[in-house]
């Protein structure tokens, strides 16, 4: 027996749920990204009614630093679901 047909050999065949559960999780993942990144764009809309306000100025960081964290998990969320 050759060694290409034994490496497909020795990989498993996946079944359809394994494929829906795969899909799934992906839409997820990219559902749960699309919200980080929806409360970013909020958190800087925040950022910028406080700046033009003139809050304080560690009420404008908050936002910008909060803004940012959310942008962070929809990034990592989507390169989470483009992985599977």
């Amino acid at each position: 027996m050759s060694s290409a047909a034994s490496s497909t050999a020795a990989a498993p065949r996946q079944g359809g749920f394994h494929r829906f559960w795969r899909a799934l999780k992906q839409l997820f993942l990219e559902v749960a990204g699309a919200l980080f990144a929806f409360l970013g764009i909020l958190w800087l809309s925040a950022a910028l009614r406080s700046w033009t306000r003139d809050l304080s100025y560690w009420l404008i960081a908050a936002a910008v630093a909060f803004a940012l964290v959310f942008f962070f998990f929809a990034l990592s969320s989507f390169r989470r679901a483009r992985k599977l």
